[in-house]
C-alpha cells in the first residue's frame, strides 16, 4: 500500500510534528525493547518507566529521542536504550511520531485507530474494548513489523 505522500518519516528522529508535545524525563528501569518510539508506562517508582506490555498498564507516553540529553542518547533511533538511562518521554494529543506497528496479517488504512501491544508497538483498535492511543497518518499492508506515522491520543 502506498503511504500519505505529504507524511515524511524523519531521518533518525522520531517526532514528524510537536504540536501539543511534552516531554518529561524518566529513569530507564529496565532497558528491553526501550527503543525510540515506542510506548512506555510507568516502572516500579514514579520516575521509572519500562516498555508498555500491552497488557499491565495504560502508557504513559512515547520514548523520545531528540529530546533526549545527548549522554544518553542511543546512537541512532534502531537502538536500545540503556538500563538507567534518562529518557525523553513525549506525549501530546495531535502530536505526530513515528511508532512501532506490531502487526502480522490485516492491514492498516490511513485513519484507523490503534492501541498498544506487547514491546511498546501499536495494534488495530477494536471500538468498545481497547483503549486508542493513536490514529494512523499511513497505510500499512500488514505483512510485517514496521514503522508506521501516527497522531498520538494520549
Amino acid at each position: 500500500m502506498a503511504g500519505d505522500t505529504s507524511t515524511v518519516a524523519p531521518t533518525n528522529a522520531i517526532v514528524v510534528d510537536s504540536l501539543n508535545m511534552h516531554v518529561t524525563t524518566k529513569n530507564v528501569e529496565t532497558a528491553t525493547n526501550v527503543y525510540p518510539g515506542r510506548l512506555v508506562m510507568k516502572g516500579t517508582n514514579d520516575d521509572d518507566i519500562v516498555v508498555c506490555d500491552g497488557a499491565t498498564q495504560y502508557p504513559v507516553g512515547w520514548a523520545g529521542y531528540e529530546q533526549t540529553t545527548k549522554k544518553y542518547r542511543p546512537a541512532t533511533v534502531e537502538t536500545v536504550y540503556a538500563e538507567s538511562d534518562k529518557l525523553a518521554v513525549v506525549w501530546g494529543p495531535g502530536m505526530v511520531i513515528n511508532g512501532k506497528l506490531a502487526l502480522t496479517g490485516a492491514a492498516v488504512v490511513v485513519g484507523q485507530l490503534l492501541t498498544y501491544a506487547a514491546n511498546g508497538c501499536l495494534t488495530p483498535c477494536t471500538i468498545g474494548t481497547d483503549h486508542p492511543v493513536a490514529q494512523a497518518m499511513e497505510a500499512k499492508a500488514g505483512t510485517a513489523v514496521a514503522d508506521i506515522i501516527v497522531k498520538s491520543l494520549i
